[in-house]
């Protein structure tokens, strides 16, 4: 039985303006991800693939298309309503960490939860980073704990709020090959146990190949999606 669709996008374009005039950085792309899914998207340096996922997370807003996340449409939000939806929905890994350098791991972690007035939020912090293999570790600052254990306190606190979905842009990207095999193996068992959806942006094709789907992008617009034994060319999946 098919999943119910999560993720709709629907002929999305971002055009910004330059001094050289405008510059097209997505243009019409047209995807959909099912509730549960991992989805790698690939693609060379300046293709789009981080803009996509920031719209997808309602950080960008698209000059010209639809993007519905779990039911909700994105059109008619604000900057405040789409930062509520984005805490209750919507987990975010970016490559550079982006933890509070004056807070420890335990409250970097909790820090969603206590913006939305959870009373028990450092006990369930604390229940996360043992769940990425940090327990112990919670009274640490970020300079005190390696570049994997940083990303490991950055993937709490994307999950701590049980997101249905799970966006990752490059978490390996700053790590080595060993310490960045150890995350992707936390996100994907966190995925197995909460049936998450997965989006993951990255350059490692193998590591795209461990997702249910690998959507490549090329100049702003999908140019071909990769199943399991199968690839279809973008005329095969343009609704």
């Amino acid at each position: 039985m098919t999943s119910p669709e999560i993720i709709s996008l629907k002929n999305i374009h971002l055009t910004l303006m330059s001094d050289a005039g405008p510059v097209n950085i997505l243009r019409g792309i047209n995807l959909q991800i099912q509730e549960g899914e991992t989805v790698g998207i690939v693609g060379p340096s300046g293709s789009g693939k981080s803009t996509l996922m920031s719209i997808i997370g309602g950080l960008e807003t698209p000059t010209e298309g639809t993007v519905n996340v779990c039911g909700t449409d994105f059109n008619p939000l604000n900057e405040d309503e789409l930062a509520r939806f984005r805490r209750d929905n919507i987990g975010i890994v970016f490559q550079s960490f982006h933890l509070v350098p004056t807070m420890t791991a335990l409250e970097n972690v909790a820090i969603p939860l206590e913006l939305a007035g959870h009373q028990d939020a450092f006990d369930i912090a604390r229940q996360k980073l043992t769940e990425v293999g940090l327990s112990g570790r919670e009274g640490h600052y970020p300079t005190q704990l390696s570049g994997g254990e940083q990303q490991r306190v950055a993937l709490a606190r994307a999950v701590i709020s049980e997101p249905r979905i799970l966006l990752a842009d490059e978490p390996t990207g700053n790590l080595d090959g060993s310490t960045g095999d150890v995350i992707i193996q936390k996100m994907f068992e966190l995925h197995d146990s909460h049936n998450t959806t997965m989006v993951l942006i990255t350059h490692d094709e193998s590591l795209a190949s461990k997702c249910d789907r690998t959507v490549r992008i090329e100049d702003g617009q999908i140019v071909d999606i990769n199943v399991p034994n199968k690839t279809r060319n973008l005329e095969e999946v343009t609704p």
